[in-house]
């Protein structure tokens, strides 16, 4: 099976690409827009009629789509994540190559969703924020453009590889400082936020399971288990080997500090990057309600039933062993 795999150097996409590869009846190409790519090709600038003529050449069996962007304005946002699919689809549609297409879509194009509940494929997209909405429009192209396609709607991927400015890279970050500094308190804001954690090794397999099914529509794939925050920023402290305090400063009543083995001590908030001349790692930031910069509000939780109806999957790796790689990484950050 021949798979054009787009967007193989992101977060998702490095992994997999390693599935990808692991499997011998497998033959990748990775097309992108970094040197290392078998081929170049910026989606949002180029044209359908060039991609068009590529799958003509190569002949894919697959096209996997992992590329886009999480960061940025709404019309950085709208180019990566909205224009860049339009131009698959419309190359896929044009070739002959008949290629099944698999789409990295996300769990923010639900938007917030009612504590408690689990989100399933059909809940009514409600995205809270300009990624969303971009993220969304790309799976309304997909599933209207007529292809044999699937979108899997991935949750929060965590593991090795986790991005240092997403919100648990962030979290690891200021605990490894705090650890090298020896400042036994840390102080974190906004880990009230329940989310959805999957590692991305985990999403790999789903991709390589869709990749082969003959699934279509949307696929949820999470752990369908959200985790409080602050209960992620326990296991981090124990997995790293953290004594010092972790006090939370959310802007509600709290009970009083709690310590390393069950919660944290915020000095920043860690949903959201700090401004450009904020350095000093113990600057203050003001908390925020809801800290992840998702638009999904307070909760998130991920209905799994048809990825494992459909696909055959389930999560295997759990939170704790993610968390853990996290740490790994950033403790060997210099």
């Amino acid at each position: 099976m021949r798979v054009l795999l787009i967007g193989a150097n992101g977060y998702i996409g490095r992994f997999v690409a390693d599935r990808l590869l692991a499997d011998p009846a497998v033959q990748l190409t990775a097309l992108g827009r970094g040197d290392d790519a078998d081929v170049r090709f910026d989606l949002a600038t180029g044209s359908p009629g060039a991609l068009t003529r590529f799958l003509d050449a190569v002949h894919p069996g697959v096209v996997i789509n992992c590329a886009g962007a999480t960061r940025g304005g709404a019309r950085e946002l709208t180019r990566h994540n909205t224009v860049a699919v339009a131009t698959v689809c419309e190359a896929l549609r044009r070739s002959g190559c008949g290629a099944r297409l698999v789409q990295i879509g996300c769990g923010s194009e639900y938007g917030p969703s009612q504590p408690g509940s689990s989100t399933a494929e059909d809940a009514v997209p409600r995205p809270g924020g300009p990624y969303g909405v971009s993220k969304l429009a790309a799976t309304e192209l997909v599933l209207g453009s007529g292809l044999d396609a699937v979108v899997l709607r991935v949750f929060s991927p965590v593991g090795p590889g986790t991005p240092a400015s997403s919100p648990l890279g962030r979290l690891a970050e200021a605990m490894r400082r705090a650890m090298q500094s020896g400042d036994g308190e840390l102080k974190l804001g906004g880990l009230g936020a329940q989310r959805d954690f999957v590692d991305v090794r985990d999403v790999a397999r789903a991709v390589h399971a869709a990749s082969l099914s003959a699934a279509q529509g949307v696929i949820n794939i999470g752990s369908g288990r959200a985790v409080r925050l602050r209960d992620a920023a326990g296991i981090l402290a124990r997995v790293a080997g953290y004594g010092g305090a972790l006090n939370e400063l959310d802007g509600l009543p709290h009970p009083g500090p709690v310590h390393a083995a069950h919660a944290t001590h915020l000095r920043a908030t860690i949903g959201h990057p700090r401004a450009e001349t904020d350095h000093h790692p113990a600057a203050a930031a003001s908390p925020a309600a809801f800290p992840y910069p998702d638009g999904c509000g307070a909760w998130q939780q991920a209905d799994v039933r048809t990825a494992r109806d459909r696909l055959g999957w389930r999560p295997r790796i759990n939170l704790e062993e993610s968390l853990a790689d996290i740490w790994m990484e950033a403790a060997c950050r210099i």
